[in-house]
């Protein structure tokens, strides 16, 4: 029997200071004023304070992980980090050691396989992709995949850079902070991921990019929105069609979409394109920007860890997975909260 790989468990850390979008913009110098949270959505967002930053929030959340597992710290076998954060809470930079060998020694998984990669926003989905394949040709019967994005650096940094609304740092605004663990685990592919793909389209790799501050400490970003979105979304629904396609599926399979977080209007034109792409709409297109913002390459797994624990899911929905990330990079992953729904519920 063919062997794949499904979801074990989830877990993820949010930091403790919440900061809302009128305090980002109301000492700016940006005239006119931007209204943050009418064009985002975005209320508030957290941020990481004190001895808070991108290795706490990973081992955080890969405790917060196990908690829900039937499997212990010493039974993992694989971690990979896969955050495009590696920044310490005096916003140093890690480049060694590697993040994931962090992570698996402070939560005592010292047998486990570990490496970083790093894929923009996909990040998540890229080392879940790379797990499957570990996975499926059975090198390891199971992987902590996880992320923990300190990037609020960018945000701080754009409100101290910005002259105008058109600044190529507006997105950096739009950031927030969190960390996110999942632990996959070898299944039958009949009850494994029904479809795991990604894309990049590198020519685009300049639409949105990020480096270290030579001003500020930590980050800064620079964005080309509108064009970034509008090829996003071009792209996006004849990708998915093709990745469906080739597993049996249709789009009016799908009952829950979980897109990449980025901003209230930009998903909301995202589910247009779509729903006039394949005359058919989800029952529910997963938002959960207003109380957390973007968060980068733990987008996917902080929004189905909310479903579950609000008790939206059932164990039957087939949930689509959206990246849509610098690079510019596509994603998809379909599957069936199988088993997690009774773990969180």
């Amino acid at each position: 029997m063919k062997v794949g790989s499904h979801i074990e468990s989830i877990g993820v850390k949010l930091p403790v200071k919440k900061v809302t979008s009128l305090s980002i913009t109301e000492n700016m110098k940006v005239v006119p004023p931007i209204k943050l949270e009418l064009i985002s959505g975005i209320k508030e967002r957290n941020f990481c304070s004190g001895t808070e930053d991108a290795i706490t929030l990973a081992v955080d959340a890969a405790l917060d992980c196990l908690k829900y597992s039937s499997l212990v710290a010493s039974d993992i076998e694989m971690i990979i980090y896969c955050g495009i954060s590696k920044l310490d809470s005096e916003l140093t930079y890690y480049y060694e050691p590697a993040i994931s060998l962090l992570v698996k020694q402070s939560i005592g998984s010292e047998g486990a396989l570990s490496f970083d990669v790093s894929n923009a926003c996909a990040g998540m989905i890229t080392g879940v992709h790379i797990a499957n394949t570990y996975i499926e040709s059975g090198i390891v019967s199971n992987c902590m995949v996880v992320s923990g994005e300190y990037i609020s650096s960018t945000s701080k940094n754009a409100v101290l850079n910005m002259l105008t609304p058109t600044s190529l740092e507006l997105a950096s605004l739009t950031v927030g902070d969190a960390g996110t663990a999942i632990i996959l685990e070898s299944t039958t592919s009949e009850t494994g991921f029904e479809v795991l793909d990604i894309k990049t389209l590198g020519q685009y790799s300049k639409l949105c990019t990020a480096k270290l501050s030579k001003k500020y400490p930590g980050a800064q970003m620079f964005t080309q929105m509108q064009k970034l979105h509008s090829i996003s979304i071009d792209e996006a629904p004849q990708y998915v069609d093709k990745c469906l396609t080739e597993k049996g599926l249709k789009y009016s399979d799908i009952d829950v979409v979980i897109p990449h977080q980025t901003a209230k209007r930009a998903i909301l034109s995202g589910t247009l394109k779509f729903r006039e792409y394949f005359g058919y709409s989800p029952k529910e297109i997963v938002y959960n920007l207003e109380h957390n913002g973007n968060t980068a390459s733990t987008t996917h797994f902080l929004a189905l860890y909310g479903l579950l624990k609000e008790k939206k899911l059932k164990s039957d929905d087939r949930i689509l997975l959206l990246a849509l990330a610098s690079g510019l990079v596509l994603g998809v992953v379909v599957f069936k909260p199988l088993g997690l729904i009774e773990k969180y519920g």
